[in-house]
């Protein structure tokens, strides 16, 4: 008898469960409920914070206020904003909060501006229409990591 498999796509990725009988996974389905996802969703992040961190030695640090860019290396107010949103958790933070670890870096930029110039070229977007909250999109990861970490590191 071939097995039953079920896939659920989830925020960090795709759960399988598979069994030999429905009864199988539907037990296998019970047992995964709101807290193990959270759960699954916090260590998967804090992987992910670990190795971004890795990756942003010496160009952002982390700080009691956020994060602060700490490389002396030119950056548009694009790549600017950028890592900013790339070190935080779940690459997302409010207008505000980007601004103030902006100011806290020394760094002078037109946030609002920025933000809305850079949900046009598709690198953020903003996960509730009406909350200011801007998150890296998938190109926008993409882009720090392929174009904009390599540049600091060569430079």
């Amino acid at each position: 008898m071939p097995r039953i498999r079920v896939g659920i796509k989830t925020t960090f990725g795709e759960i399988e469960i598979s069994g030999e009988t429905a009864d199988e996974v539907l037990e296998a389905l019970e047992e995964i409920d709101e807290h193990f996802l959270r759960e699954v969703d916090d260590r998967i992040s804090s992987l992910l914070m670990n190795r971004a961190r890795d990756s942003l030695r010496g160009i952002v640090e982390m700080r009691g206020e956020g994060p602060i860019i700490v490389t002396k290396k030119r950056l548009t107010h694009y790549e600017a904003i950028g890592l900013i949103l790339y070190s935080m958790k779940d690459h997302q933070a409010s207008s505000g909060e980007i601004k103030r670890c902006l100011a806290a870096s020394g760094r002078k930029v037109t946030v609002p501006a920025r933000l809305h110039e850079m949900r046009r070229r598709g690198y953020i977007f903003k996960p509730a229409e009406r909350a200011p909250i801007y998150k890296l999109s998938t190109k926008g990861v993409k882009w720090i990591e392929e174009e904009v970490l390599p540049q600091l590191r060569k430079r």
